[in-house]
């Protein structure tokens, strides 16, 4: 089971490394948090968006993606849902007041238990993953090679896997870039602003996605 080629490997990889590699709404909404409250509510974020997409690869392998692509009222429920709740936490956000003593805010467990589920949400409420999952894994399904769900759980897999050697160095990058900027308590209030804006934007973005 799982007889692939050097070509079928190496095809892989480069799309896996390139994918990672381009910006989207959950890297974004990662950055977002890192920028507004430090490296670890960052990385708190990323696994976050990393079980969501992890439960968007079983969706896949599952077939459960497939209702979702088919389906006008279960794609309606998953994009409203998705999109009001991004929405709702941009307003949360605009609303929220910065600490102006210059300090870093806090990472409590709770606090990191609380951005860790919204990543998980932001993942999982985004129709457009489950479309992804369906129209890219199905590529490097083999016959012969082992159960389609089998190839498609790998595949998918994997690709989380080349992540995690990418997107950790965007939030180290990130946390480090803002460092210092984060002793002015102006630009605690604005990261605030801009946090909330991201999220709004994510929202409006994902219900604005159409069904294909």
């Amino acid at each position: 089971m799982f007889d692939y080629t050097l070509a079928h490997w190496s095809t892989f990889l480069v799309a896996a490394v390139l994918l990672n590699l381009t910006p989207g709404p959950d890297i974004t909404y990662v950055l977002a948090h890192t920028v507004s409250n430090g490296q670890r509510a960052g990385f708190a974020a990323l696994f976050g968006v990393w079980s969501g997409l992890f439960l968007h690869v079983l969706f896949a392998a599952l077939g459960l993606s497939a209702i979702i692509a088919t389906s006008a009222t279960a794609f309606l429920l998953v994009k409203w849902a998705g999109a009001i709740y991004l929405v709702w936490l941009g307003i949360q956000a605009f609303r929220s007041n910065s600490p102006s003593n210059g300090v870093e805010m806090s990472f409590t467990k709770s606090s990191g238990t609380k951005i860790y589920q919204q990543g998980v949400l932001v993942a999982v409420l985004n129709p457009k993953v489950a479309f992804f999952f369906l129209a890219f894994l199905p590529q490097f399904v083999e016959v012969g090679a082992g159960p389609e769900s089998a190839q498609l759980f790998l595949h998918g897999f994997l690709i989380l896997v080349v992540g995690a050697f990418i997107e950790p160095l965007v939030i180290i990058l990130g946390a480090k870039l803002v460092r210092d900027l984060k002793q002015n308590s102006n630009f605690l209030a604005w990261m605030e602003r801009g946090l909330g804006a991201v999220f709004i934007g994510l929202g409006i973005r994902i219900a604005l996605t159409e069904q294909s």
